[in-house]
């Protein structure tokens, strides 16, 4: 039996993340609006993960981090650094190609405020044991943001309080699988200079080293 890695279009787990889709689909009904399917093949050594869709960015494009400003940092990133091929266009039909790395977020449908409750986190983080259970040839994953890095830990069975979250921390989370942590590349981070570009680059190539 194989196991779902993404819910159906119109799953009904969280009744306050499905109203808030299907209020989007009347107003917008020619976005995505609907749980954003990770992106890049499922045999990538590479697995970034971040929160959630945002509303305006995967929620309307289909992508995750596709149409809003952290697209704008993270897929020149990946192209830079071997990752994808192509160029970023914020549309998901721009042409951009991931390789060795797949994309994922650890809540799939877009939430208000863009603040899923704990117990959407854990609704879908079956999803997420599924995907990584799936990609036999993981090697590192990336978390985007503290609760990103709280979601991966947990979904992997591992405590929160011994594997603290810091920028470019590096921990060993399953054999052979690191996971190392970024600030996220949000415009409040890159706009108040937490996170630069440099900074993100530099997490690439401690990436790179990981992966040898």
């Amino acid at each position: 039996m194989v196991l779902p890695i993404e819910p159906g279009r119109d799953c009904a787990e969280c009744p306050r993340l499905v109203e808030y889709r299907e209020a989007s689909r009347a107003k917008q009904p020619t976005w995505h609006n609907a749980p954003v399917e990770s992106a890049g093949p499922i045999n990538a050594r590479l697995l970034i993960a971040g929160l959630a869709p945002g509303m305006k960015g995967a929620n309307r494009t289909g992508r995750p981090f596709t149409g809003d400003f952290a697209g704008d940092l993270l897929y020149p990133t990946l192209v830079k650094y071997g990752f994808a091929d192509g160029t970023y266009g914020r549309e998901a039909d721009d042409g951009l190609t991931l390789t060795d790395c797949r994309i994922t977020n650890a809540v799939r449908c877009v939430p208000p405020q863009n603040k899923p409750t704990g117990a959407e986190v854990l609704a879908c983080r079956p999803f997420l044991q599924n995907e990584i259970a799936a990609m036999a040839d993981l090697r590192v994953i990336l978390a985007l943001g503290g609760i990103a890095h709280q979601a991966v830990l947990r979904t992997l069975g591992l405590k929160v309080s011994a594997h603290k979250f810091a920028h470019r921390a590096c921990y060993e989370v399953a054999e052979g699988v690191m996971m190392i942590d970024s600030y996220h590349c949000s415009r409040l981070n890159t706009n108040t200079g937490r996170l630069t570009e440099a900074m993100f680059h530099d997490v690439f190539e401690d990436i790179h080293r990981l992966m040898g």
